[in-house]
């Protein structure tokens, strides 16, 4: 474990990455999803988009974002479906957000658990990621209203089990969605979830 998703597929070219993050209302999943599309744009791809997949919800309601990653501009606005990668904020999302019609066969889960990749019900249909981001995040002392923040944490593993975009092009994106005071908490977060960030391959070695 601890080769990137990516690694695997060197030599290959990807026209176009589709992200979709699944969480709540009230943890920051668009925000998860505008930072990783600044990072992106940072890191030299032409084209990004982020949005929201359904209108703002209620606090605790089921929500979803995505973010496209290009090497080209991006022409394409509909909502993703079935994704490339779907990183999970809240576990019990995780049910819906592999189903056939979220994921596509052989794609990439980054799910906000204490769980290793192994013990994820993956059946070998996709890769898997997995992190601790809400341990993490109250190591770091990051947390809204008494509940930790999980997106930044989950944008370390991002880098770590997609290989898309490096943490300085992370932090880079931060400081550009948050006031610096902010940001400045969330980067140690990020480096400790991308080093504990633990990945299963679909058809690689572990």
């Amino acid at each position: 474990m601890g080769e990137s998703f990516m690694a695997f597929f060197v030599g290959e070219r990807v026209a176009m990455h589709e992200i979709l993050w699944h969480g709540r209302g009230g943890q920051g999943v668009v925000l998860a999803a505008q930072i990783l599309a600044e990072a992106a744009y940072i890191q030299g791809f032409r084209g990004v988009t982020s949005a929201p997949t359904f209108g703002p919800e209620r606090r605790g309601a089921p929500l979803t974002a995505s973010t496209r990653i290009s090497d080209e501009p991006v022409r394409t606005f509909s909502q993703v479906a079935p994704a490339d990668i779907a990183v999970i904020l809240d576990e019990s999302l995780f049910e819906n957000a592999t189903g056939e019609e979220m994921l596509r066969e052989g794609g990439l889960v980054i799910i906000n658990t204490p769980l290793k990749p192994d013990q994820i019900g993956a059946n070998g249909r996709f890769s898997v990621a997995t992190v601790d981001a809400a341990g993490i995040a109250r190591e770091h002392h990051l947390s809204m209203g008494g509940v930790p923040v999980v997106n930044t944490p989950l944008l370390g593993a991002f880098c770590r089990a997609s290989g898309l975009v490096s943490l300085e092009s992370i932090e880079e994106g931060i400081k550009k969605k948050m006031p610096r005071s902010k940001a400045s908490f969330n980067f140690q977060a990020i480096r400790t979830a991308f080093e504990r960030t633990e990945v299963w391959v679909k058809n690689g070695k572990d």
